[in-house]
């Protein structure tokens, strides 16, 4: 009588055996430092953004003007870091992937804690990286909105980084060097191997970096080939987000436009009253959140001189400006009393020496120095001195 093998049990199952050499800490600890450096700026220079578009009720009268190309750098970094981080994160993942499939999955609380809490920390990583890759590129296929959400899981993400931190301080520890503890006792011959993985990894970064960062630092913009944005390709010279089409603004409802400005001495100007006060010229840059950013002339009238003239108190009052836009999330922007009252802060009229094309914003648009393009409002109408 011959005996069939028995079918194994499902409590026999055993995890895939990985052969492959590089999936230790001392790989995962090197990493790892790029990709917290990379997220560490990110979170920084995001919440900047994230205040300077949504300044909290106490903060909103006290942001800083001043430098004028303050925004410029720092969501430069932003997305140049996030961008990098892309990079570092598919490398850590691959290098602690095969620690998924360990065996029993859960040995205690204190395991089961562990795995959730990187669990979090993976889906927050990678949410935050392609959320803002697709943003960059504006394109939006979630039915939520981006701004917030992705603010949110930024906190998220960088509890749990700081949770993991936490509690694989150690294994960081033992691992951190090439004579650390838990480094010797890796093989030797994987040490040739994991250079040149750290080599490639940070080659990878510097190619990302050094094809899209033109976008925002300008000396490298004819390395600008894998960017959404190129600094000078646009009307005027100047890159648009959004155009007067999409904004509902056409030149025949511009028939009949005119200023309306708000305030102890309320008054209207034509464009022809508006270009006959006197004016002031600034080379100021217009940054987007998207991380492209270029240096322009800029010329028109003061918005201080504007707030004045309504009987406001230039570096006292704040300004709330209203676009013709037809809808938007920035067709009413506010701007402090700090950027109100800066001479450098312009309803400006021209760009480049040249009128402003309609998709710029014609007839009159704000630039503000220290400030994200999305709160540079275009097709001003009308000023309301607070």
């Amino acid at each position: 009588m011959t005996l069939r093998p028995r079918p194994t049990p499902p409590s026999a199952f055993r995890p895939p055996s990985f052969a492959g050499r590089l999936h230790d800490a001392r790989t995962a600890t090197a990493v790892g430092r790029w990709l917290g450096a990379a997220f560490a700026v990110c979170f920084v220079t995001g919440l900047v953004s994230h205040y300077l578009q949504h300044p909290p009720d106490w903060a909103a009268g006290r942001l800083p003007s001043r430098p004028v190309w303050g925004y410029r750098l720092t969501q430069g970094l932003h997305v140049a870091t996030g961008l990098a981080a892309i990079v570092l994160l598919l490398v850590k993942l691959w290098t602690v992937y095969p620690r998924l499939f360990v065996w029993p999955p859960v040995r205690s609380w204190r395991h089961a804690l562990e795995r959730l809490s990187v669990a979090v920390l993976v889906a927050a990583a990678l949410f935050q990286v392609l959320t803002g890759l697709l943003n960059i590129v504006e394109w939006y296929p979630w039915p939520f909105s981006f701004v917030p959400v992705h603010f949110a899981v930024a906190w998220i993400a960088t509890g749990s980084i700081l949770l993991h931190l936490a509690v694989k301080a150690p294994e960081i520890r033992a691992h951190w060097g090439r004579r650390s503890e838990g480094t010797l006792a890796l093989p030797a011959e994987d040490a040739r191997d994991r250079r040149s993985l750290l080599l490639g990894t940070g080659a990878a970064v510097a190619a990302v970096t050094v094809t899209t960062v033109g976008q925002a630092f300008t000396p490298l913009k004819a390395l600008d080939l894998l960017a959404p944005r190129h600094p000078e390709h646009g009307p005027q010279g100047l890159p648009v987000n959004r155009t007067a089409a999409a904004a509902g603004v056409s030149a025949s409802g511009l028939a009949a436009w005119r200023l309306e400005v708000t305030g102890p001495r309320p008054y209207t100007l034509t464009l022809a009253a508006l270009r006959a006060m006197p004016r002031a010229a600034a080379r100021l840059p217009i940054a987007c959140v998207e991380g492209w950013s270029v240096d322009a002339h800029w010329e028109g009238v003061p918005v201080r001189d504007l707030v004045e003239r309504a009987g406001g108190r230039p570096g006292r009052d704040g300004v709330r400006v209203v676009s013709m836009e037809t809808a938007g999330a920035y067709r009413v922007t506010e701007m402090g009393a700090d950027y109100a009252g800066d001479p450098l802060s312009l309803l400006a009229l021209t760009l480049n020496g040249q009128v402003l094309s309609l998709d710029h914003g014609f007839p009159a648009r704000i630039i503000v120095p220290n400030r994200p393009g999305v709160l540079q409002t275009k097709w001003v109408h009308r000023l309301e001195v607070l």
